[in-house]
């Protein structure tokens, strides 16, 4: 989507954020703050969106995988935020509604523009009831493990684990069936596992590197 004329000056210049920013959408805002928003204020939306752009950067790089599409997905669901701000009627929290755009952006580009990438796994995988592979590994091999899976998966585990979503609710963001969230739940625990398996090994096992003879 095109930025609006008035705001394509603003938002070309944001800038991405770090990837190690968390997906902070407890802020509150000022009723008055969002008021500003609804009849369409730009320094309202220019405070609105400094707000919330790590928050949202990060959440679309934890659902698509990738920093330029993640940048769209922000600027895309921030002025979706400006022009819909009259739809908002709080009943929940403006950040929870934000958040939801993010969300809805970034499955559209899973959904569409990468469908090609989106792997399907069958709905009857068993769900693993071991504990999550990730609860001792570091951050670095962690957001290595989370861009190595298919999208979908890395989707839902994302959404599953971190924002909180039902089956319910993330198989209805995909169009899919409830087996369809958790299959993918369960093969992106199993495929975080394999692939930080090597990470838990190393961290009760010697170093050995540098300990053989040149032959």
């Amino acid at each position: 989507m095109p930025p609006h004329p008035a705001l394509r000056p603003f938002v070309v210049l944001v800038h991405p954020c770090s990837v190690d920013t968390p997906t902070n959408f407890q802020q509150t805002v000022d009723p008055d703050l969002i008021a500003r928003l609804q009849r369409g204020e730009l320094a309202a939306f220019e405070l609105i969106y400094r707000r919330f752009e790590r928050a949202a950067w990060t959440l679309a790089l934890r659902l698509t995988g990738r920093p330029d599409i993640a940048h769209e997905v922000l600027q895309d669901a921030m002025l979706k935020a400006f022009e819909r701000a009259r739809q908002y009627r709080g009943d929940a929290p403006f950040a929870a509604w934000l958040r939801k755009l993010v969300v809805n952006e970034a499955l559209m580009q899973l959904r569409h523009d990468r469908l090609h990438v989106i792997e399907v796994f069958d709905d009857t995988l068993a769900v693993d009831e071991s504990p999550a592979p990730w609860m001792h590994a570091d951050a670095a091999t962690l957001e290595r493990a989370l861009n190595r899976l298919p999208d979908a998966a890395r989707a839902v585990l994302w959404l599953y684990h971190v924002e909180g979503y039902t089956h319910v609710e993330i198989a209805g963001q995909f169009g899919r069936s409830v087996s369809f969230s958790k299959s993918q739940l369960a093969r992106a625990t199993r495929r975080m596992r394999e692939l930080l398996q090597p990470q838990l090994q190393m961290e009760v096992t010697p170093c050995t590197i540098g300990s053989t003879t040149a032959s």
